[in-house]
């Protein structure tokens, strides 16, 4: 029996080993019976991002993207999409027939489809912790959420601008504000954390009373402080592996080529993943 050749997909990143990737797009290959694609996760800092891509045969379909390759992959590639040129980042490489190779972002729609999934689709005011990559994706996001002026927090002011030129990309106002007033980011309805772990666990005795809905885009450790004290006040919780799985899942429909992609296998897989760590 002549065996398939494989068609191969990654995640790359610097930390990757603490990478969920793998999981969700394996067990999306294995409900859609696709045996003869892999999925695995590459250790790639910026200085070895382009020997990496160079050495991609006509086998490989697409990569996924992290920490810290979001913005240095842009300038490697041959086009990108309108989303991943207004916040900036890319997070999804795409390697066509005619050999080139585009990027684009599926973090936005993740985040939308994410709250949308638990009943989150506007909201009166907003919030956004950090001002990194996510937190770009964030603001694009909300710009179709929220029609109210969004307030970022963040500790390195010397970013004002960066943040404000994303926003009007992405058609959001904002109000940028300092990190020692985070605490004023619980009177929004929504709140979206992109900050790296323990960066908001001195604000979860600061949670409201009677909290609106909390997205902190971390996985692990999860719960986070802050997140454990939302829920226990009553307040709507998203957490990392909720941004992680629909993202995923546009992925793998542009990856592939099939659609829908199956959610509930993959999540059902990252959350057992999740669990045995």
């Amino acid at each position: 029996m002549t065996r398939m050749p494989t068609t191969h997909a990654a995640v790359l990143g610097s930390p990757i080993a603490h990478s969920l990737s793998p999981v969700l797009h394996r067990a999306a290959y294995a409900a859609l019976g696709l045996t003869d694609w892999s999925y695995d996760a590459h250790e790639v800092d910026e200085a070895s991002l382009p020997a990496f891509l160079a050495g991609l045969d006509a086998s490989w379909a697409g990569l996924s993207l992290t920490m810290p390759l979001k913005r240095a992959v842009i300038p490697l590639l041959d086009g990108i999409s309108a989303t991943a040129a207004a916040v900036e980042a890319v997070n999804t490489v795409l390697f066509h027939p005619d050999g080139s190779r585009t990027g684009t972002n599926t973090d936005v729609p993740g985040l939308v489809n994410a709250l949308a999934e638990r009943g989150v689709t506007e909201a009166g005011s907003a919030a956004v912790l950090g001002a990194g990559a996510t937190a770009s994706s964030a603001l694009s996001a909300l710009s179709g959420i929220t029609k109210g002026e969004v307030e970022v927090y963040i500790r390195n002011r010397a970013r004002d601008a960066e943040v404000h030129a994303i926003a009007e990309a992405v058609g959001t106002a904002v109000r940028v504000r300092d990190w020692s007033d985070a605490a004023d980011a619980f009177e929004a309805e929504l709140v979206i954390g992109t900050t790296p772990a323990g960066a908001t666990d001195e604000l979860a005795d600061s949670v409201p009373a009677r909290p609106g809905t909390l997205f902190d885009v971390l996985y692990h450790p999860w719960p986070t402080p802050l997140a454990a004290a939302w829920s226990e006040r009553g307040g709507k919780v998203l957490g990392g592996l909720d941004l992680l799985v629909h993202q995923a899942v546009l992925q793998v429909e542009l990856m592939t080529g099939r659609a829908p992609a199956p959610l509930a296998e993959m999540r059902a897989a990252g959350e057992a993943a999740l669990a045995a760590r």
